[in-house]
């Protein structure tokens, strides 16, 4: 036993060797993986680049501090625009290029004269242009259970170059250039922001972002007041479309560890169909042979084997598949069976039945003085194997429907009690005729009592 378990142990090590060097021949694709597949760890089948259009609103207040802190107290919402151009470095990592435009608003200054009024009513910025490099940090583009994600939130950090036009207007209405010149001013800023984007289709995305840009000075507003730069901030709607091929998904909201997993998926049903293919041959070759030798065991049992239990083997048997308990001559065909005839003394067994019978009023319940008779014939069924055919009538007391109902009733009880005391079922017949056939008239006592009857009828 223990070499012939060894011996197995060994031929299936052999063969899932064998199935393991075919599946690492195998490379599977997006035929058999679905449209979504990439190989894990590449990046030849994703779109990398990606472009973006946003607008919205600019305003001098950001979520870091409140407004009583800033150089204007007060801010206004203004109109703002801009793009962007995108490389994915990886899933979740990528450098972009910013670009916005817009003009930025605030009224009523924190600084404030001898009698506590404010200096300036208003300030209003023109971004003429203003261009960043970022790192964009994808924060959840991962899901076992699926190719990508719905959402991905997002951060982005990095610094840019921006040309402003300022002016400013006093307590008195007047407003005036922040440089006598009138030229623009140009400064460096620090871009900081988060959002989220929504999957819309293939390759193209809702996005729904807030930035807050720190101003490396405190000219942005036209007043140089304060300990502390400039910032303002800007929440914007747009949509990011990837560049490249449809067929390909793209880097930043695919799932590289749905890719692993499919193809972990792939390569273990790889493995169960081979090691299952392996299998079905050698239950095949095993069929073969248990098939022969079962040919061979049925030709040798042909010459000793009784089907039917007669007594004859099957070879010299004539007659085939006899009922059991049959008595067969020497070729295996039943003997002739003796004719039995129906004497007098079965009539009267059943005349007595017939004679001795009665039910409940109206029902179908047999009354117990009338159960002797009927073990008698039961008993005569048993012993000669004779048929019997029960016939139920009625008076037409009542409706014809009930008359039937009852007459059928009745003639079934008594076919459930005699095969519960062991005829055969089979061989008894239970009618009900109703009110239809009279043996007399139902215009008196006696006659509707002779019409309520069940007929017995031995053959």
């Amino acid at each position: 036993m223990t070499y012939k378990s060894n011996l197995k142990r060994a031929t299936l090590l052999l063969t899932g060797l064998m199935v393991g060097g075919k599946l690492f021949a195998q490379t599977p694709d997006s035929t058999s993986l679905g449209t979504d597949y990439v190989k894990p760890f590449s990046s030849g089948g994703l779109r990398t680049w990606s472009v973006g259009v946003h607008g919205g609103m600019l305003t001098p207040y950001t979520i870091f501090g409140t407004n009583s802190r800033q150089d204007f107290k007060n801010p206004t919402e203004q109109i703002g625009y801009g793009g962007y151009i995108k490389a994915q470095i990886l899933p979740s990592f990528g450098i972009q290029a910013d670009f916005l435009r817009g003009k930025v608003k605030g009224n009523n200054s924190a600084q404030v004269d001898a009698s506590g009024n404010s200096i300036y009513s208003s300030f209003s910025t023109n971004i003429n242009w203003s261009a960043a490099l970022s790192a964009n940090i994808t924060l959840a583009n991962i899901n076992w259970r699926h190719d990508k994600p719905f959402v991905q939130p997002y951060l982005t950090v990095g610094g840019g170059y921006m040309s402003y036009t300022q002016k400013i207007t006093n307590a008195g209405g007047q407003e005036t250039n922040f440089r006598a010149d009138g030229k623009a001013t140009k400064e460096v800023f620090i871009p900081v922001g988060l959002g989220l984007k929504f999957d819309l289709a293939p390759g193209v995305n809702l996005d729904l972002g807030y930035q807050v840009n720190f101003v490396q000075s405190d000219n942005f507003d036209s007043n140089n007041y304060g300990s502390t730069n400039d910032r303002f901030s800007y929440a914007h709607i747009g949509l990011e479309f990837a560049l490249g091929s449809r067929k390909k998904p793209q880097m930043a909201t695919h799932n590289p560890v749905s890719s692993m997993r499919k193809e972990y998926l792939w390569q273990n049903q790889q493995t169960k169909t081979l090691l299952q293919q392996q299998i079905d041959a050698e239950k095949a070759k095993n069929d073969e042979l248990r098939n022969d030798l079962n040919t061979t065991n049925a030709n040798l049992a042909k010459l000793t084997t009784d089907s039917d239990g007669d007594g004859v083997v099957d070879v010299n048997d004539k007659c085939p598949n006899t009922p059991p308990n049959t008595k067969v001559d020497g070729s295996g065909c039943p003997l002739a069976k003796p004719v039995i005839y129906v004497t007098e003394e079965d009539r009267k067994v059943v005349k007595d039945a017939i004679k001795n019978l009665e039910f409940d009023l109206g029902k179908s319940t047999i009354r117990a003085h009338s159960l002797p008779s009927l073990d008698r014939v039961a008993s005569l069924l048993v012993e000669k194997n004779f048929s019997l055919k029960l016939a139920g009538h009625t008076d037409n007391t009542g409706s014809k429907d009930l008359n039937m109902r009852l007459s059928k009733d009745r003639a079934e009880s008594i076919k459930s009690y005699l095969v519960s005391k062991g005829a055969n079922a089979s061989r008894i017949e239970a009618t009900g005729y109703g009110q239809n056939q009279p043996i007399a008239t139902n215009k008196t006592s006696a006659g509707r009592q002779a019409n309520r009857r069940v007929e017995f009828t031995l053959y």
